[in-house]
């Protein structure tokens, strides 16, 4: 392990906005919808989606779940969350850029 520091995803609270909003939720209800309310604040929702910390993985994979993306598509600064939901099954994003679906 190296004590550099280690690369942060850029767009992961921008990702993590872009989820929420298009749910229609307040920050409170999107917390509530993710079943995290207990053990988050408002406030740290809100540093997430600002890019001031990064989430822990739980949070991660319940965004995940919810969105229907691979948690790889919030974390991979080269993939964009696809403009819908999918209906049924996981979505393994958008080339960032391109509009065409990754593989």
């Amino acid at each position: 392990m190296g004590k550099g520091k280690r690369a942060r995803p850029k767009y992961l609270g921008k990702k993590l906005r872009e989820i929420r909003d298009r749910l229609e939720l307040s920050q409170n209800a999107m917390l509530r919808h993710l079943g995290l309310e207990s053990e988050f604040s408002r406030a740290e929702l809100s540093a997430y989606e600002r890019g001031v910390r990064e989430p822990p993985l739980q949070v991660l994979l319940r965004y995940s779940e919810i969105a229907r993306v691979w948690v790889n598509v919030l974390i991979d600064d080269r993939l964009d969350v696809p403009p819908n939901r999918p209906r049924d099954g996981m979505s393994g994003g958008i080339m960032h850029g391109s509009g065409k679906r990754a593989k």
